[in-house]
């Protein structure tokens, strides 16, 4: 089983690409790259957090 400190981290890590995604749509003219990179790793870490809870 994975560690709690890293299952922190990893929830951490998902609010910070969660808060940046947030912030770039914000923007008069959101990068639409930038945005889909940042769901990526969002998505990578949201899959990770779900291996280590099973």
């Amino acid at each position: 089983m994975i560690q709690p400190e890293r299952i922190q981290s990893l929830q951490n890590k998902h609010q910070a690409l969660d808060d940046a995604i947030v912030q770039e749509n914000a923007r008069p003219q959101p990068d639409d790259s930038t945005i889909a990179e940042l769901k990526r790793q969002k998505l990578r870490i949201k899959d990770q957090l779900a291996d280590h809870m099973h």
